[in-house]
């Protein structure tokens, strides 16, 4: 995460940087050499000094030069227009060893039930009507509500309770609406989530979802392919 607004996945396969400064977030992939420009520049070298400092280390594996060059800086300058060099304060890995969860059907009480309608109506406002950092935001200001860490069975019911609210709502609630709002639901009824957002690389693509106990709660199996880098994560602060 940074304080400028972009969040960076770091992968093997390279890097995706997500942009919540402006509208609703815009996802940037860089493959691994666009990352070693992006890291290097990041970590405080200068963009030219970056750009021939990997130019060389290029030529050394028998790449044409002149070709590198050219490459690298076409993409320092598209990033720098896009202020995108925004080193990342604490760069977030994979979580290894965290269990899939896909959506089952559970029990929801009615605490549950009325909370998943408002937090989705909230989250419903927040991401539609305004920028998307309003909503990170308001993520991060529930994270200050009495709670103890939500169980699986705890956070899956309230995923389950904002997918049946979001039934009743028009339009399509898509993962980022349901991860937020059970992500608000937990904290409505005394529980805390992580709620994360993160990409994948192969093929290219971003997500959202909600984690407890080391588990990824909710996720639907034919429709999305992990393992995902999280980009962004809100918890409490413990």
């Amino acid at each position: 995460m940074t304080s400028a607004g972009v969040y960076a996945a770091l992968g093997p396969e390279g890097i995706a940087l997500m942009d919540a400064r402006h509208g609703k977030g815009r996802w940037r992939f860089l493959d691994p050499v666009g990352s070693q420009l992006w890291l290097t520049i990041t970590g405080g070298t200068a963009p030219e000094a970056a750009v021939e400092l990997l130019t060389t280390r290029w030529q050394d594996k028998g790449a044409d030069a002149a070709r590198v060059r050219a490459d690298l800086g076409a993409l320092a300058a598209d990033l720098e227009r896009a202020r995108l060099f925004q080193p990342a304060a604490r760069p977030l890995t994979t979580r290894d060893g965290a269990e899939i969860r896909f959506d089952t059907a559970v029990p929801v009480g009615l605490v549950s039930r009325a909370a998943g309608h408002v937090a989705l109506f909230g989250t419903l406002v927040l991401l539609r009507c305004l920028p998307v950092r309003f909503a990170l935001t308001g993520a991060r200001a529930v994270t200050r509500l009495p709670g103890r860490a939500a169980t699986v069975a705890q956070a899956e019911e309230a995923f389950t309770a904002v997918r049946r609210a979001a039934r009743m709502w028009p339009g399509r609630a898509a993962c980022l609406e349901e991860s937020l709002a059970a992500h608000v639901t937990a904290a409505l009824t005394g529980h805390r989530v992580r709620w994360v957002i993160g990409a994948r690389f192969t093929p290219h693509g971003a997500h959202a979802w909600i984690e407890a106990d080391g588990s990824v709660i909710g996720q639907d199996e034919t429709d999305r392919i992990w393992p995902y880098v999280p980009a962004l994560q809100v918890e409490h602060p413990h």
